[in-house]
């Protein structure tokens, strides 16, 4: 069909009526609308009907849909081109995109590449082998790094927010069993405690271990672009794909790069999604050669020790309750000048929910 006239609306992003109408099209469409957005656009008819939107959050291409009536009139480019146009306004370069499988030759047509597919999703970026590149010179220093041969070169993914008594006996327990233990930090900011600290925290509370090397985790392991779901607790379930997604980009990417053949991971008593992650884990990494190593949390007396309770004691100031369940490195920058100012910062946060 036909289309003269198409209208373009931008949301910075949608609230209210817009937003609602853009999910319904969402779920119409068969897409999972999420909380997760900075910037939206309707595509729509002269009569304000719905032809098409699209989203992004940060750098994240998606929730991009056509209605089906009208696909191959170039109404997906026009949504892309505009997507793309305004986040290179927002100086941002490097984009992914999340869409269906089916969609890969239209998307590789407008400049995107393939990451990583499962039977549902595909993630693509807009850098041809960016993450080959990226962990090239990453994992670099290491590979001429001899090891022992009776004792794999190990993983653990971890957010640390912050780096507590339980990380710390996660890395020292895989250390002992491990040549060479990488440790990767994520990047991405949406936790409580920056990225930044979070990973210096992490490096120096695994500083006496020497087979130890602590990485951030980049945008390509979980990420808003690798797992979204990851950073929607409140969920009760995840969409299996996401996290299939995730663990994928680790097998074939990450684990070639550091000659990777196991992955330690903590129980998670607490949180449904890493525990379901936890759980995909154990069943898709074996198949690539990865054995996976699940390990009983960490306890101070009856308490498991967590950074959900970590962070509960910070915010309260029971800073002499801390020494029970952090490092001295983690320590000492909660009663820090830095610390305090970010508990003043977290407790504004939460007074102004």
């Amino acid at each position: 069909m036909y289309l003269s006239n198409t209208y373009l609306e931008e949301g910075f992003p949608f609230h209210g009526r817009k937003q609602k109408q853009m999910e319904a099209f969402l779920k119409k469409s068969g897409l999972t609308p999420d909380s997760f957005y900075s910037y939206s656009v309707l595509l729509t008819d002269q009569n304000g009907s719905i032809l098409g939107c699209g989203s992004r959050y940060e750098n994240v291409l998606k929730c991009i849909a056509i209605d089906e009536t009208y696909q191959g009139e170039g109404l997906l480019a026009k949504i892309v081109t505009q997507l793309v146009k305004q986040a290179t306004q927002s100086g941002i370069s490097h984009l992914f995109l999340f869409t269906k499988p089916s969609y890969q030759t239209v998307f590789t047509d407008m400049g995107f590449y393939k990451i990583i597919a499962t039977d549902t999703m595909l993630l693509l970026e807009n850098r041809k082998d960016g993450i080959v590149q990226y962990l090239k010179s990453e994992a670099a220093p290491f590979l001429a790094v001899s090891s022992d041969v009776s004792h794999p070169v190990s993983a653990i993914v971890m957010n640390a927010n912050p780096f507590t008594k339980g990380h710390q006996y996660l890395v020292e327990t895989a250390a002992k069993k491990s040549s060479l233990l990488h440790v990767f930090v994520l990047s991405e900011d949406a936790s409580e405690f920056p990225s930044d600290v979070r990973l210096e925290l992490v490096k120096k509370g695994c500083s006496h271990l020497s087979n130890v090397s602590v990485h951030g985790s980049s945008d390509y392991l979980i990420s808003h672009a690798t797992f979204p779901d990851y950073f929607l607790k409140e969920r009760a379930v995840i969409n299996d794909d996401t996290a299939k997604l995730d663990l994928e980009i680790f097998a074939h990417y990450y684990a070639p790069a550091f000659h990777i053949t196991a992955r330690f991971v903590g129980e998670e008593p607490f949180s449904k999604v890493t525990n379901a992650y936890n759980q995909q884990m154990k069943t898709l990494l074996p198949k690539h050669g990865i054995d996976v190593f699940e390990l009983p949390r960490k306890q101070n007396d009856d308490t498991i020790i967590s950074a959900t309770f970590v962070r509960r004691l910070f915010l309260e100031n029971q800073l002499e309750a801390l020494k029970n369940f952090v490092p001295a490195s983690t320590y000492e920058y909660l009663v820090s000048e830095a610390g305090q100012k970010l508990r003043a910062s977290l407790l504004s946060q939460k007074e102004g929910l």
